[in-house]
This record gives structure tokens, sequence and C-alpha cells, in this order.
């Protein structure tokens, strides 16, 4: 059986709404729709055979490809190279202007014959809900409709279409010059009217003026401007414009080991994420996303009565619409190279996570310091979230990187709730707002006590992983860029040496103790964000050239399209979910500052 493209020989493209991945041999093998977080209807990256696909290929006995991004855009060409010339699939979601009413959401298609005659071949395989249903598929005058009882799309072309036991297909001859072009439109509703007039010629332009305006706001003007616009794409293509979330990454089950079971669903918002968003946002200069974003995570601050299962006024992560997704397994797919369980949802969900406390306040924070400010009710509901971290900080728990054997004394636990009360008086000073600032201060000063005391180890001279600990973990890199140590204290710069003596290799990071047990089965590989944070933390502690050296090799970590997952594999393989927001997050941070540190 072909299993395709591996996890990193995938573009993105997507319409602020939902995404899709092309593979460098032409296949759309991972789609959901109409959302991110919807079942997927092309799902072949978790099982070529059920999960359905789009492939758009030559027919030829061999052909090279090359795939690459239409400048400062999300459009995304795949170029063939036949040995009767080249031809170039066009591949994008179209996004006509911002906050567009009347979206329709579109895959569009695009085939240009650049040199010589090519004959392409097209099958569309629709495998709603996970591949666990079939389409009726049925064709008319102009198109092909597809119906289910969930979903409703139709499929419109230049060429004659054929359908065979519901899969669509197509066999054409391009001449230089010559265009063909395929339209699957994904309507409102099952009994939904489709629109057959598409005039991709003016759709691929309309997205192409959109990406290239909206780009134009980024204030980036540095050294790797390219990696940092790039990515500024990504982080705006997981972002759902109607509700100004921003997703983990547009995927789920991608193995962090191909064959394990680390296979967990990215496609929900993580509260982690969340400062780290509204950073590379507003210094970015792209306030209207940050504005959107702190109004969605501000719901999530309302008092609610989510408090009786004990874990807080927070969860981890939510679904777009701020419910906690149920973790089920898809038993029915072989999973990405076999590697499964496939899981839809997140247990993290219920876990207690109190490191994201501080990510959220942090965010608040940096959205009252750069942005319109925080209202009334939204300081009211962080002074309640605040008194209930003060309640609750020593308490053991599942850690910022959710590991499932149990809860332990994590210190960037510990750390971040320190960040929630010191970002929390920051602002009630700054602003004369009402807060228990006795109160508040008193706790702060206990948490900074407990990890200069707890939390370093004076033999091994670092901040360990959990308290009165003897292992690492690649967090505590945040101490300095959350400002509780300065960059160039003696026991941060002694906990930088341990960690590059245990955790770092050829720069690349694991985020703790590789061959420590964390409840589950399988190797890990390095980090990917963790490695951008060591480049941050050489920065900081002014070791400039040896964090521009960290930061171009990691560079080099990147896909072909500057592209990350989540790990690199011990045979420098991109594994995990893809792209990962977070790691591209951590790459703008890691980018401005060292940009700034040399001038």
């Amino acid at each position: 059986m072909h299993d395709g493209p591996s996890i990193a020989q995938h573009g993105l493209i997507g319409d602020l709404r939902t995404c899709a991945l092309v593979g460098t041999d032409g296949t759309i093998d991972w789609f959901c729709a109409p959302r991110f977080d919807s079942p997927s209807v092309f799902g072949a990256i978790l099982d070529p055979e059920t999960g359905g696909s789009w492939r758009l290929t030559p027919v030829c006995d061999s052909a090279a490809s090359h795939q690459f991004y239409f400048p400062e855009s999300a459009t995304l060409i795949t170029r063939f190279l036949t040995e009767h010339g080249v031809v170039e699939v066009h591949d994008f979601m179209p996004v006509l202007r911002p906050g567009d009413a009347e979206h329709r959401q579109r895959l569009v298609r695009r085939i240009v014959a650049v040199r010589g005659t090519t004959t392409v071949r097209m099958t569309l395989d629709a495998r709603p809900d996970y591949g666990r249903t079939r389409f009726a598929v049925s064709s008319r005058a102009g198109g092909i409709d597809f119906r289910s009882d969930e979903l409703a799309m139709t499929l419109t072309s230049t060429t004659d279409l054929t359908v065979d036991d519901g899969v669509v297909g197509a066999e054409f001859t391009v001449r230089t010059g010559e265009v063909a072009q395929f339209v699957l439109e994904v309507l409102d509703s099952p009994d939904g009217d489709a629109d057959d007039a598409h005039d991709v010629d003016a759709l691929f332009e309309a997205t192409a003026q959109f990406w290239r305006t909206w780009l134009a706001q980024s204030r980036y003007r540095g050294r790797w401007r390219e990696m940092v616009e790039r990515s500024a794409i990504t982080l705006k293509l997981l972002t759902h414009e109607p509700s100004g979330a921003i997703i983990a990454a547009p995927t789920t089950s991608l193995p962090e080991t191909v064959g394990g079971e680390r296979n967990w669903d990215y496609r929900y918002v993580w509260m982690r994420d969340a400062g780290f968003s509204l950073y590379a946002l507003l210094r970015l200069g792209f306030n209207d996303e940050a504005n959107a974003f702190i109004e969605w995570l501000s719901q999530r601050l309302g008092r609610g009565d989510r408090e009786a299962d004990g874990l807080g006024p927070l969860r981890v992560l939510y679904d777009i619409d701020g419910n906690a997704p149920e973790e089920i397994e898809l038993d029915h797919l072989r999973g990405h190279l076999d590697s499964t369980p496939v899981r839809v949802g997140n247990a993290a969900a219920e876990q207690l996570q109190l490191d994201i406390y501080g990510d959220l306040i942090d965010s608040v924070y940096l959205f009252n310091k750069y942005g319109a400010g925080i209202s009334h009710d939204a300081w009211s509901d962080v002074s309640y979230v605040i008194g209930w971290v003060v309640d609750n900080w020593e308490r053991d728990d599942a850690g910022m990187w959710e590991v499932r054997d149990g809860d332990k004394a994590n210190t960037t636990s510990r750390l971040m709730c320190w960040v929630a009360l010191e970002r929390a008086i920051r602002i009630a000073r700054q602003r004369g707002l009402p807060a228990d600032l006795v109160t508040w201060s008193r706790v702060r000063d206990e948490i900074y006590d407990r990890i200069m005391t707890a939390c370093w180890n004076a033999e091994l001279e670092t901040f360990t992983r959990f308290e009165h600990g003897d292992t690492l973990d690649a967090g505590v890199l945040l101490m300095p860029m959350v400002k509780f140590v300065s960059p160039v204290d003696p026991r941060f710069l002694s906990t930088l040496a341990a960690v590059e003596r245990q955790l770092v290799t050829d720069s690349l990071v694991f985020r703790y103790d590789p061959n420590s047990d964390d409840g589950l089965d399988g190797e890990e590989g390095t980090f990917s964000l963790c490695t951008f944070w060591y480049v941050e933390a050489l920065t900081r502690a002014g070791r400039l050239r040896d964090a521009q050296l960290a930061l171009e090799k990691m560079f080099t970590y990147a896909n072909h399209v500057g592209l990350y997952a989540e790990q690199v594999s011990a045979t420098g393989d991109q594994v995990g979910n893809f792209p990962q927001a977070f790691t591209h997050l951590s790459l703008i941070s890691a980018a401005i500052n060292l940009d700034r540190a040399l001038g």
C-alpha cells in the first residue's frame, strides 16, 4: 500500500476557518470541513486506504516535484517535472477580504502547463466523518454533488468528470499555456445551493492580494524576514477568524514517534499558547488578531460553574466554541504509518495544569500594555482567577508537558503561578485598579522563595523539573523570558549550562530527560519550541554568536516551505502534529529578540 508523503512533505493552505495539507505528490490528504475541529473529509494521512484523498498527478513513468509558496501568500504551488513537460498545480482556499460575512469555503486546484505536454490524472475520493461514512455522489449538468447527513459539497471542473462507486475521476492533457481547474465548495447546509460559476483567476488574484495586504502590516524588518513572515502566515492560517480562536495545529494523531502511541488531537485552543500568541501578534503589529483572540480568551475567564471538579476556573484547552472536548479513539483508522491509536478530542482538558494561569494573565498583561486595555468586567474575572491561584498554587499537577503518569510538584507550574500574580500586580498598579495587593504580593514572594529553595538543586547547580528533584526540564529556560530571574544571574547561567549538557544535542533541545518515565511508551524527539527557547536564553545571556548559530541551524530543520511539526526525531525527521503554532510563535519571539540584541 502506498503510504503517501511523510509528515514534513506537505504544505498548508487554508481560509481562516479550516486548513488542508497538500503533499509533495499533489495529494490533499488532510482536510476537515467546515472547521478545523470538524471530522475529516480527506484523511489519507491517517489511513491511505479508508481516509479519503484528492489526488492530482501526472500520468508518466517518473516525475520529480518541487513545492513552494506563491510569494507573500498562502497559495501553494506543486511543480512536476516530467519527461514530456513541466506542469504546476496551484492550490489555495479563497479569502477575499477580512471578516467576510459572505465567505464561501472552497478548495481550488488550478493546473497550469508551463512547458510541453502533460497528461494529468485526478482522483477525488471523499470520505466524510473520518472515513466512517460515504457521500451520496451524483452527477448533474455543471458538476458533481456530494451529500451526507452532516455535510454537502459540490465539485465543478473545466474537464469531463466520471463517477465510479462514489469516486470522482478525470484524465486530461494540457499543453504549454493551457489551464484546467477544479473547485470543491463546502456548502453552508446539506440542502444548500451551489454556484457553479467560479472565476478561478479572479479568486487567485484576490486571495494573493488579501495575503499581501495582510502581511504588509508586519513590523518585522530583521535578518530572518522570510522565516518570520512564513511563521506569521502560518499562525494566521491557524486562526479561526469568526471567533478569534487560535488552534495549536490543524491535525490530529500525527505521531511523535512513528509506530508509537504518542498521538494526540491538537485542533484546539491551548491556554498555554495564549501569552506567546499575543506577544507574537502584538510585536509584529497584527493588532486586529490580538484583539480578537483576547476577546475569545476573556470569554473563557467568565466564572461559570466549572469548578465543581476541582480543576479551577480554566481548562487547559478548549474547542473553538469554548467547550472541553472529550477524547475518543477511532479504531477503524490504521494511523499514520501504523501509529495507533488515532484520537479525536483530548483528555488533557481534564488535567490540572497550573501553568495555564500564568499564560493567561501574561496575555492579559501584554494586551493591557500594548493593546487597548482591559475592561472592568475582564479585570473582575482576572481578580477572581488570581484569588483561585492564591489558594491553589501549591498543588501537584500534570505540568505544562501534560504527562499522564500522575501529578507532581512541577517547577514550571510554580513559575507560571508566580507570573500570574506578578503580572496581575503590575496591571493593578499601572491602572490603579482595585486589588488585594498585600495578599497578592505576599503569595508572589512565597512562590519565589519556594522556587529558589525547593526547585533549586545546589549540588547540581540547576533548577530542576520537580521540587526536591534531580532531573531537568527545558521549561526552566523561560525564567528570564518571564522576568523571574536576570538572564545573567549565576543560578540561571549554571542552569543553562546544565541544560546544554543534558538536554541539548547539536542545538536541538529535549523538553525533559528523554530516558525518564512519563507514563507512555516510545521515544521522544527534540521539541522544536524548546530549541527556540534555548536560542532566546542564549540571546538574553549575551551569547549572541551561539544564539545565532543555534537559530540558523534550527532553520535548516524546517521543511521545504518553512513549516515545523512539533518535534524533530532522532533521525532528523519532523514528527508530531503539523504545523504547530507554538513552534512558529517561539521562532518569531527568538528571531525578534536576537535581531534586537545584534543591533
